[in-house]
């Protein structure tokens, strides 16, 4: 974030600079990248000090605040509070107008029919939870050899202890899955 400190008629210390980029700092927590540049403008009114911030964040947000008191760094403080309560329901609102992911039936509901006759055919299948079984350490031909009359084997590789699987193809021979490294 881009941020142009300016005094009105008075000339504003480093030091107080530094503070006053140190009060923004706390801005920068709650908006992270999107807070995009900062304009901070100092000026005397009577016995007061006024400071006038506009913050531009992402999505085209400005972010406006003023605040007085006697003391300089009082009076930025009070403006940065005010911008803080506005980052704070906008960064708010952000989180609560996230987009979700619609249902898997809504989504199929949405979805063209498919133009081919064996896909209209197939019934949906709903996933169904199998029993949990402990995964083995073997290697891929033990594997091979106790799939038997299954359609698949869970098992963890005894070379490199990745999960793999071998499977039943439909060609009779015996497939195998393994991670990549």
């Amino acid at each position: 974030m881009t941020l142009t400190v300016t005094g009105r008629h008075l000339e504003i210390p480093p030091l107080v600079k530094e503070q006053i980029e140190k009060k923004f700092a706390r801005l920068e927590r709650v908006l992270g990248d999107s807070a995009l540049s900062a304009q901070c403008i100092v000026g005397r009114v009577r016995q007061q000090h006024v400071c006038e911030i506009t913050m531009h964040v992402r999505g085209d947000h400005t972010l406006v605040a003023a605040g007085r008191h006697e003391r300089l760094l009082s009076a930025v403080g009070a403006a940065i509070e005010k911008i803080a309560q506005q980052a704070k329901r906008i960064t708010g609102r952000w989180k609560t107008r996230r987009r979700t992911a619609k249902p898997t039936a809504e989504v199929a509901a949405a979805m063209p029919a498919p133009t081919r006759a064996k896909r209209a055919k197939a019934p949906a299948s709903p996933v169904v939870r199998a029993r949990r079984y402990a995964v083995r350490t073997l290697t891929a031909d033990e594997a091979a050899r106790q799939l038997g009359d299954a359609s698949f084997l869970v098992f963890r590789l005894a070379t490199t202890g990745a999960v793999a699987v071998v499977f039943r193809r439909p060609d009779g021979r015996v497939g195998l899955i393994e991670p990549e490294p």
